[in-house]
């Protein structure tokens, strides 16, 4: 819950619901129709309407690369990037193509601390001592202009998968996937970098059943929906909109998880994120697991996440993510401090009256690299613009994680500063929501004074301001447990399809501290008494006085000792006067 600075409540236009099913509750159609559910069909989330992946521009040319390294028994080598969506994506890649009947697979993941993000020469080098024939690149490669040169001379074939908006010039390897690529037709330009190598191995095992290839050679021809649960957790935790296709990839991974089918090490994660694997949400995927993954490539080397979901040993699996539990509660703590100095920082170097620039960039050289993107999003959340958090690479390089808000396509505002001052940027690569970069430190004051012009220049300052779209008030009598569980079995929720909020007015009866940050509260509304509860809440001015407040809130269940209760999630409250 952000509790700092104002907030607007907006309330979300109304759209037309006539077309959606007519058996959905009317609140229920409402918020499907205000998120762009266009047809009923969107909401049906079975594997029979997945998106063909054929359509998919360089996939004869990666399908063709892998059938014949399949028949030689060729070396295989994943070059995977270190966070969720990399690791997910590279085990996915290695158990699918395993159970295809592949030998020799293995992978290098770039440690971002001495290789920095992708392809680059000396990590060619690593693939080449590992005795590789063919390199797949998983997330990452687009822009890997150099690295898969060198790969190119050294006599490797290179494939590379993708989801990054490509540069100007791509890469010449000798087949690229990426649903982004200049006048790519597969309708959903919202995959994953797990999305798009499941697409890959769909494929791949289509045109191995065209061959005879399972009948001939004896592997018996695998069920690659098995594998949903890596590409729901890449493609939820790496933040992609989830666009019907996405929506659907995501539900079917959930529901093995709830089944108790996943992977080992994916069990594991979520036993030590604390969660009930019965009820897994996408956000639990996101807020607990996702971020545990995450700590190896953040604070270690994500070889140790990408060997949590490559086995199949439970005891081993339950070993890595107590470990990776351990590395996530060290990256809170290093966040947390980061954080705290970052926005100290913004106090400090801009006016208190509000009037910052349209994007900020912090640094400080002790800052850790592995945390300023996750310091980049909180900063983001409090001052609702662009952030970018850098951190020394110890070479006199800064790398930068960019976060932005929407409405602002951050990749495409780092390519006009680089296309205005062409000396300032080494390299930068991103999408939408997020970016990286590199400049020297040299750079840096010259950069964020270009970052903040161009996006004077091109933002509306309305997107500047905080604002939490809601789906309108409720009627009293359609707060209930029921409408919860509903709201909860018409996700999955997540970016570009978010979760319902409502607002309404309540007046508190009672209120309560508990975990010493978060505010336990009793609010009535018309002859109903609710419970509630305000995470982080606990020492806002209105958590401790207000009697009247304009909340806006989210339905949830609430589950106890056996029991479930209605309970509202309080976002953002203000008080208001009697």
């Amino acid at each position: 819950m952000n509790t700092q600075g104002s907030h607007m409540i907006r309330r979300r236009s109304p759209a037309d619901d006539s077309h959606l099913p007519h058996e959905l509750p009317p609140v229920l159609r409402r918020i499907l129709a205000a998120r762009g559910v266009a047809a009923a069909h969107e909401l049906d989330l079975h594997l029979r309407h997945l998106l063909r992946g054929d359509t998919l521009r360089g996939m004869s040319d990666a399908v063709e690369l892998l059938v014949q390294a399949l028949h030689a028994q060729s070396r295989i080598v994943f070059v995977a990037d270190f966070d969720a969506d990399g690791a997910t994506s590279c085990a996915l890649g290695m158990r699918a193509l395993r159970a295809l009947g592949a030998h020799h697979v293995d992978y290098v993941v770039p440690n971002r601390f001495e290789f920095g993000y992708g392809l680059t020469p000396p990590i060619v080098e690593l693939v080449r001592a590992k005795g590789a024939d063919l390199l797949i690149t998983v997330d990452n490669g687009i822009s890997s202009l150099e690295g898969v040169a060198a790969a190119r001379a050294a006599g490797l074939k290179v494939l590379i998968t993708d989801h990054h908006l490509p540069g100007q010039t791509l890469p010449a390897a000798h087949a690229i996937v990426n649903p982004n690529l200049p006048g790519d037709p597969f309708p959903s330009k919202a995959l994953a970098g797990v999305g798009v190598i499941f697409y890959v191995m769909l494929a791949l095992r289509a045109r191995l059943r065209e061959q005879g290839w399972f009948s001939a050679q004896g592997p018996a021809e695998p069920n690659l929906a098995e594998f949903l649960d890596l590409v729901a957790l890449g493609t939820v935790a790496d933040v992609v909109p989830l666009d019907a296709n996405n929506r659907r990839l995501v539900a079917q991974g959930l529901a093995r998880l709830r089944a108790g089918r996943g992977q080992t090490g994916i069990r594991a994660l979520i036993r030590a994120s604390g969660r009930d694997p019965t009820r897994l949400q996408a956000s639990d995927l996101g807020f607990a697991v996702g971020p545990r993954l995450n700590a190896a490539g953040r604070l270690s080397d994500m070889g140790l996440g990408i060997e949590c979901l490559l086995s199949d040993d439970s005891r081993r699996c339950e070993a890595m993510a107590r470990e990776l539990d351990a590395l996530n509660r060290a990256r809170r703590e290093l966040e947390k401090e980061t954080r705290e100095q970052a926005l100290e920082q913004v106090v400090q170097d801009f006016s208190t009256d509000g009037d910052l620039p349209a994007g900020l960039c912090v640094f400080d050289p002790a800052w850790h690299q592995g945390v300023v993107g996750i310091v980049a999003g909180r900063v983001k959340d409090r001052h609702h613009r662009p952030v970018i958090a850098f951190a020394l690479t110890g070479d006199g390089e800064l790398k930068g994680s960019a976060r932005s808000i929407p409405g602002v396509h951050i990749r495409d505002v780092l390519d006009t500063v680089a296309a205005r001052h062409p000396s300032l940027l080494t390299r930068f690569g991103g999408h939408a929501m997020a970016a990286g970069l590199s400049l020297p430190l040299a750079h840096l004051e010259d950069f964020s004074a270009a970052f903040a012009a161009v996006l004077e220049e091109q933002v509306e300052p309305t997107l500047l301001m905080p604002c939490l779209w809601s789906d309108g008030a409720l009627a009293p009598e359609d707060i209930t447990l029921d409408l919860a569980h509903r709201i909860a079995a018409a996700g999955p929720w997540g970016q570009a399809f978010p979760e319902p909020l409502f607002d309404d007015v309540f007046r508190v009866r009672q209120r309560r501290v508990v975990g010493q940050e978060h505010m336990k509260l009793q609010l009535d509304i018309g002859k109903r008494t609710l419970p509630a509860i305000a995470f982080n809440a606990a020492h806002t001015v209105w958590a401790e006085s207000a009697s009247l407040l304009h909340a806006a809130y989210r339905l949830s269940v609430n589950h106890y000792q056996g029991s479930e209760e209605l309970q509202l999630i309080i976002e953002h409250a203000e008080p208001m006067t009697p």
